[in-house]
């Protein structure tokens, strides 16, 4: 569908004009994937976004939940929500896209199950570095170590609040 330019009475094309501006939405994506911007493109071809004139459309839908994904760092499966780091998310996209897929990619199923397992090992790795963190604050405490006295306050008035919920 063609239309005359307001401004300069120059004839336009409205696919033309809507497909600029994907591409400019699209290049204004890239810094949200940082040094990972590769792999989120080696990714998103997977899906068969060529030729990218036709495209552009379906291209800047992926890299927009791509940024999502990024920026959440989460994603949700099967009504459950599962956090992932960014070092996480870049892992499990270099495992789906050094895969031989036979067919295009329809959705992101397959790197959703990658990331679950990468999710449920980053847990496993942070609930363990809480654990000795803790082990160590105690050990600190049993060796004399004195705690402050904003410290002193916030826990009487904590065990204050168990004793108020027990009766």
């Amino acid at each position: 569908m063609n239309f005359k330019c307001p401004y300069c009475g120059k004839e336009c094309n409205f696919m033309e004009v809507q497909a600029e501006g994907d591409l400019y939405a699209i290049i204004k994506l890239v810094p949200v994937f940082g040094k990972h911007s590769n792999l989120v493109w080696a990714y998103v071809e997977l899906f068969g976004i060529s030729p990218l004139k036709a495209k552009t459309k379906k291209l800047l839908l992926l890299l927009e939940e791509m940024a999502r994904l990024f920026q959440a760092e989460g994603f949700s499966y099967r009504k459950k929500i599962y956090r992932i780091s960014r070092a996480g998310i870049a892992e499990a996209l270099n495992i789906t896209v050094h895969r031989d897929f036979p067919d295009r990619l329809t959705n992101h199923n397959y790197l959703k199950k990658i990331m679950i397992s990468i999710a449920e090992k980053e847990d496993h790795a942070a609930g363990k570095q809480a654990e000795k963190d803790l082990r160590k604050e105690e050990d600190k405490l049993r060796s004399g170590g004195r705690i402050s006295e904003t410290q002193r306050r916030t826990n009487l008035r904590k065990l204050g609040d168990i004793i108020k919920t027990i009766s």
